[in-house]
């Protein structure tokens, strides 16, 4: 009797994970209708001559046009030296944030030492800060992995401080009580805990790189997404300037993408990321 108890209860607990996982795969799929019945009704808009070209292009004019630009091999050229600046800036800005978000977490010196003039370099906005990071770097490639590296700087920071400083301090006295080391509650307690927090700066982080590589790359540059797009501008190419929005987007996505398996990865432990439910 017990055995088919045992049982019983097994085959309703499958029963329910495929349930789930069928669920999931729904509502991945669900979140691409909205954009495909724009993709059409845009389509069936501009060949019906709604739109005019020179407005918005078709989406089968934006695909024509990225086609001619692979085959000629300069899509890729653009695209692999935007993808290089930003990933540059990413790591030195995100390995910054992350230090100085973890000393100034663990210690109330460094915080009173950093975080003030942190949050004041942050407050200003970024476009005022491009004259003199020009005049520091001149136009180059130091100059434009600068600001990337600036603005992956700040959202890296903040999360990581935040999530050290929210740790449960009930947890803290627990690890003391049975005995856990410095190191240890670091490793087991500490660094979990403020996973969930540094993973959402480093999403944050991801689109600030974006945002920062589209304003570095309209500096004199010969190469990347931006001059790309600046360059159509100067000859009304709509469907360039649109292909590369599209670029900018569907690299974002792949990139929260990553980030997501990330969070599966390392917050198996927490319950909403072990069933795929993250924000």
């Amino acid at each position: 009797m017990a055995d088919v108890t045992s049982s019983r209860r097994s085959y309703v607990a499958s029963k329910r994970l495929r349930a789930g996982v069928s669920k999931r795969w729904f509502y991945q799929w669900l979140s691409w209708l909205i954009p495909a019945v724009v993709v059409v009704l845009w389509e069936a808009a501009a060949r019906a001559g709604l739109i005019a070209p020179q407005v918005l292009p078709a989406p089968s004019s934006v695909v024509e046009t990225a086609w001619g630009l692979a085959k000629n091999g300069d899509l890729f050229v653009h695209l692999g030296v935007s993808l290089l600046r930003a990933a540059t800036g990413f790591v030195i800005g995100g390995t910054a944030g992350l230090a100085l978000g973890v000393i100034v977490g663990f210690s109330p010196l460094a915080q009173a030492l950093f975080d003030r003039s942190i949050q004041m370099v942050r407050a200003i906005p970024f476009l005022a800060m491009l004259p003199l990071v020009i005049v520091w770097f001149g136009v180059g490639e130091v100059a434009k992995i600068f600001l990337v590296a600036l603005a992956v700087l700040f959202p890296v920071y903040i999360n990581t401080m935040l999530g050290i400083r929210q740790i449960d301090p009930k947890l803290m006295e627990l690890a003391k009580v049975i005995g856990l080391d410095r190191a240890a509650i670091v490793r087991r307690i500490i660094l979990p805990g403020a996973m969930p927090s540094i993973l959402t700066g480093v999403r944050y982080a991801l689109a600030h790189a974006w945002l920062a590589l589209v304003i570095a790359e309209t500096l004199a540059t010969t190469k990347g997404i931006g001059f790309l797009a600046m360059d159509a501008r100067e000859f009304l190419q709509t469907n360039v300037i649109l292909l590369t929005m599209i670029i900018y987007a569907i690299i974002g996505v792949a990139a929260d993408a990553l980030v997501r398996a990330l969070e599966g990865r390392f917050l198996s432990w927490h319950a909403n990321y072990a069933k795929g439910e993250q924000p």
